[in-house]
């Protein structure tokens, strides 16, 4: 006899979002089953698709950032977004972006997005755990921004960060290990901070 499959049984479990392969474990059940059971289940409104193979309980609040960092790994919040989250950068940018030694890729999330940029490992440090996400330093948020810019992928202007949050001797300690163009750029930063 086949298994039912009950999705409200998933509110017992302290999750606010489920990967299909979660899905497969908490039900038992074979994989082409439960996609149609979870078709029938969103075309109800009982549980929620955010994307392929993802999904999330109407009731539940899920945090993007937390979502898109456990779907691409390893990777950790950089860039424009951590800059924001420090409050450096004043605007709060519509992508989430975060720093992989993985392929670059750009993901959806229902409404939100996520962009993973590909560094290089010897560049794959300076981060740390923070409310369930990997999140970089404040420094090293600046420092791979830097590096992005002098590859021209990105841009940014200095005149409008507030750097009262940068230690500036741990800026120029990772700033160090990035390629020459991205310390050309640490200096012209310094030169604006001096002035």
């Amino acid at each position: 006899m086949r298994r039912k499959i009950d999705i409200s049984e998933l509110k017992n479990y302290d999750k606010a979002f489920f990967t299909l392969n979660d899905l497969v474990k908490i039900f038992n059940v074979d994989e082409d089953i439960l996609k149609v059971a979870l078709n029938r289940a969103a075309k109800s409104g009982k549980i929620i698709r955010l994307r392929k193979n993802l999904y999330q309980l109407p009731d539940k609040i899920y945090d993007p950032k937390k979502v898109a960092s456990e779907l691409y790994q390893p990777s950790y919040l950089s860039f424009e977004s951590a800059l924001s989250e420090y409050g450096i950068l004043s605007q709060i940018p519509y992508i989430l972006t975060f720093a992989t030694t993985n392929k670059s890729k750009k993901i959806a999330l229902g409404t939100q997005r996520a962009e993973y940029r590909q560094i290089k490992k010897e560049l794959f440090f300076g981060y740390e755990l923070k409310n369930g996400i990997f999140i970089a330093l404040p420094e090293k948020a600046l420092c791979d921004q830097l590096y992005f810019i002098s590859r021209g992928l990105a841009a940014l202007n200095f005149k409008e960060l507030n750097l009262s949050k940068i230690f500036f001797k741990k800026f120029l300690f990772f700033a160090r290990k990035y390629p020459q163009a991205t310390q050309i750029l640490t200096k012209n930063l310094k030169d604006i901070l001096e002035k």
